[in-house]
């Protein structure tokens, strides 16, 4: 009996020491350890006591447990954070605009007897013949959709062709300008979206494996505002895996110029399909250079509008403070023309700021204080410092004073894991469950790696480098009470991630072309919601240069 005590106390002190292990000392992967901690604070530049570390082992394994109970919940790529970016330095005015649209006169007004010629007339000259009734928006469409498909296997720029819903919309563009209902420059007009923008009954890849059947059966709010201008969506175009690159899951988009190079991205498609006249424009996305890379090496000419400016609703989110969606096209004005259907509020993106734009083509400059980004002009030669060299040049030649300026000596590099960080909780899912394996690229620089190793970006240093990232606005806000605009180098110092983390406008166009015939480019950046007035500068540098007027040889009609 004395015995069987002992062993049923025995059997409960054994219990109670099991209980209390299995509860302080979970198996790996159920507690956080002081081990652990010490990991994490490595990753931050931190060191902390032992003392230390036992204290915050409870809070630190409470914190997991709050994470795992936000895992449980679905929040869609489409879900805003509560905090969003105000671009506004303190104390900013808008800047005095006349909200009215002016377009240059067309140049070519007759319609050529061999109909493909009109691949590559301008927007304005598109939209001329077919408001007087010279051409129809049909036959235009099915010209351009022609050129898609006869050119997309080797330039690999197509996604989907909206063929029924093109022809649909330019029989009615058709019906209503006979009519007299006449909407304005773009009805009629066939145009492409990365595929990163939604259209009711046709799939949104993202130019991603996992997403490849995708449907988001609506039309994001950039292809409403066109197809209230009348525009005709004609085809949605390739975008490097989830906004990264040239490489989707169908293969590598390709440069017009030379097929051997990819287009660059990630707005490879919009790029590449407006290089090679099989389209009159395309809308892209740019987050840090997806519409000045791929328009650089396409030799095209786009626009990077105001942080604010354009509705990303419908669009894929990889970062909420960075994103924007611009125009791709083959001349400035023509990007004007585009800009001026698609800014302004949707009722749905807290982000949009109802700014007015206004635009007119003939502008005075040598009224406005142009800078130059002087360390950029100034760094060690380089391949295209020829070309950016005779850019000053002919601003001087235009009768422009040219201002030195310089950027802020903030580390601007260090901040850009804020896009990573972002990025990462836009595909929170996506890593979590391991899906992130059916990407295409497995590379260090590349989606998946830099997923997962955003996951381990202490919060409190994003919110610092955001921090860093408000003296920045700041600091633009004073630079631009001295300019109007400035031009830098495309790819010229920390300028392009600068101006991305600020939100401010950007104009790339072809600026010449190297010994191995590949297109250059030059930058303007304008101030905040001041597009009007940097396009109209832009315009004018464009027409004394004629260098967007040049196309590649293979595509010519």
């Amino acid at each position: 009996m004395k015995n069987w005590k002992t062993l049923i106390a025995f059997g409960i002190l054994l219990l109670i020491i099991g209980f209390t292990i299995g509860y302080f000392w979970r198996a790996p992967g159920e507690e956080i350890n002081s081990d652990m901690i010490c990991s994490g604070a490595a990753l931050a530049g931190l060191e902390f006591t032992g003392d230390e570390i036992d204290l915050m082992q409870s809070t630190v394994n409470e914190n997991r447990e709050a994470y795992k109970k936000i895992h449980e919940q679905t929040i869609s790529n489409d879900i805003f954070p509560a905090v969003v970016l105000n671009p506004l330095p303190i104390g900013f005015q808008f800047p005095n605009i006349e909200k009215r649209f002016m377009a240059s006169l067309p140049v070519h007004t007759d319609v050529p007897e061999n109909l493909e010629e009109l691949a590559y007339y301008s927007v304005r000259d598109l939209a001329y013949l077919i408001q007087n009734r010279k051409v129809t928006s049909v036959d235009l469409t099915k010209m351009f959709i022609d050129r898609l498909k006869k050119y997309d296997p080797e330039l690999k720029c197509v996604i989907t062709i909206t063929e029924e819903r093109a022809l649909e919309e330019a029989r009615k563009a058709d019906a209503e300008i006979a009519a007299g209902k006449y909407r304005g420059l773009l009805h009629g007009i066939p145009y492409g979206v990365k595929d990163l923008l939604s259209a009711k009954g046709y799939k949104t890849t993202w130019g991603a494996g996992p997403y490849k059947d995708q449907v988001i059966d609506m039309d994001s709010t950039v292809v409403k505002k066109l197809s209230d201008a009348g525009a005709v969506l004609t085809v949605k175009l390739t975008l490097g895996a989830l906004a990264w690159g040239d490489v989707w899951y169908g293969g590598t988009t390709k440069n017009p110029w030379d097929l051997k190079q990819g287009s660059s991205g990630s707005s490879a498609g919009p790029a590449s399909a407006v290089s090679a006249g099989l389209l009159p424009f395309a809308i892209g996305s740019e987050t840090w250079g997806s519409i000045v890379s791929p328009s650089t090496r396409c030799g095209v000419t786009g626009l990077r509008p105001t942080y604010g400016r354009v509705s990303r609703t419908g669009a894929m989110a990889l970062s909420w403070s960075m994103d924007k969606l611009g125009p791709i096209c083959r001349s400035v004005e023509d990007c004007a023309i585009v800009f001026n259907a698609i800014y302004g509020p949707d009722d749905i993106d807290q982000t949009l700021i109802d700014a007015p734009f206004g635009y007119k083509p003939a502008i005075n400059i040598k009224k406005l204080r142009v800078g130059y980004l002087k360390t950029a002009f100034d760094e060690k030669e380089n391949d295209w410092k020829v070309f950016d060299n005779e850019a000053l040049k002919k601003l001087k030649e235009m009768g422009i004073e040219l201002i030195p300026i310089e950027l802020t000596d903030l580390p601007v590099e260090s901040l850009s894991f804020i896009l990573n960080a972002e990025a990462a909780a836009a595909f929170d899912e996506l890593t979590r469950s391991g899906r992130d394996d059916l990407m295409k690229r497995q590379i260090d620089m590349a989606w998946p790696n830099v997923f997962r190793a955003s996951r381990l970006i202490p919060a409190v240093e994003y919110i610092q480098a955001n921090r860093l990232r408000f003296e920045i606005i700041q600091q633009m806000g004073e630079l631009f009470k001295k300019i109007d605009l400035y031009i830098s180098p495309s790819f010229g110092g920390n300028n392009l991630l600068l101006t991305n983390l600020t939100g401010h406008p950007c104009v790339v166009l072809p600026n010449g072309f190297d010994k191995d015939n590949h297109p250059v480019s030059i930058t303007f950046i304008g101030n905040l919601f001041d597009e009007g007035k940097l396009m109209a500068f832009a315009r004018v540098y464009q027409e004394a240069t004629g260098f967007h007027l040049k196309r590649p040889e293979k595509y010519k009609p």
